[in-house]
């Protein structure tokens, strides 16, 4: 069994309320969760206007498989434009 662990971390502009953030925050994981059908969550920095961190996992048989997976939802973080990736980090689990 291989599992694929995966962290991201966002900057955000112009949040003035944790509501406001929170907003985009699920946006994000909503849109990613339907694509991949993933566990995916608020991991970090809850309180902060300005960052947020999420982080997710697959499980899968084939580790070049999961791999793929995890840059595929990275780059879709990316490609959604709600918030700028300040980092991120993968790592594979053979069990």
């Amino acid at each position: 069994m291989i599992v694929g662990t995966g962290k991201i971390k966002f900057r955000l502009f112009h949040i003035n309320s944790l509501k406001e953030k929170r907003k985009i925050v699920k946006s994000i994981v909503h849109r990613i969760k339907n694509k991949f059908n993933i566990s995916i969550a608020e991991t970090d920095l809850n309180d902060s206007h300005d960052w947020a961190q999420i982080g997710f996992a697959i499980i899968g048989n084939d580790s070049r498989l999961v791999n793929s997976k995890l840059d595929k939802v990275i780059n879709m973080a990316d490609d959604l434009g709600l918030a700028m990736i300040a980092d991120t980090h993968i790592e594979i689990i053979h069990l």
